[in-house]
């Protein structure tokens, strides 16, 4: 479904304190940004921002930055970060392919990536945000022994995305083609689970831990 533009939430995101516009410049500084020197976790794709909101209520201790592209989604997930008023989000509107730009090695303890473009089509396949291209660009700032946390409910995705994370020096450490009926305790749905969870859509989801 295609986004109608809303030329307010650009101006709206600028103003925010806890959104952050140009991610490059706090590079290797997030602790200062934050205030203290808590673990990173990451969400790469966030869109309303329940899952980031909900997690940073539940794990006060842990520093959560969340990126998404649109404005016209991530002034959604503004909204509901201010409303669960937690001071450990930040939120950057940007292009996930330039996130090797943002962090310093070892900076980033957790990636959540929650429901990604599938990107199909063979020749569009290096889009994907689990590709090998992208996690061994994420093995740059991740710190040793970091885990990412994938779902998805593409079938096709998450078999070759775990072989990508095999390839790129993960280990597998959790999978099930059936979240909700497994027997994972820690799970948090996103805007897009829930709703499809209740058509019957069953979620894949995996841990991939760097050796």
């Amino acid at each position: 479904m295609r986004l109608r533009k809303k030329w307010w939430a650009r101006p709206e995101l600028e103003q925010a304190e806890n959104v952050v516009i140009n991610p490059s410049e706090l590079k290797g500084k997030w602790n200062e940004e934050f205030n203290n020197n808590k673990p990173i976790h990451l969400e790469l794709g966030c869109g309303r921002g329940k899952f980031i909101s909900e997690k940073a209520v539940a794990f006060p201790d842990i520093n959560h930055i969340a990126v998404d592209l649109k404005d016209e989604v991530l002034i959604y997930a503004l909204k509901k970060v201010n409303e669960a008023e937690v001071p450990n989000v930040r939120l950057i509107p940007m292009n996930i392919s330039f996130i090797g730009d943002v962090f310093e090695k070892d900076e980033v303890s957790k990636i959540y990536i929650n429901f990604c473009n599938p990107w199909p089509k063979e020749r569009h396949k290096k889009r994907r945000l689990t590709h090998s291209g992208f996690l061994n660009t994420y093995k740059n700032f991740l710190a040793p022994k970091s885990e990412i946390w994938f779902k998805t409910d593409d079938i096709g995705l998450f078999d070759e995305s775990q072989e990508y994370f095999k390839e790129s020096g993960f280990s597998l450490e959790f999978v099930t083609y059936d979240l909700h009926n497994s027997d994972f305790k820690d799970n948090i749905m996103t805007e897009y689970e829930s709703k499809f969870t209740s058509l019957g859509m069953k979620t894949m989801f995996l841990i991939a831990k760097l050796k």
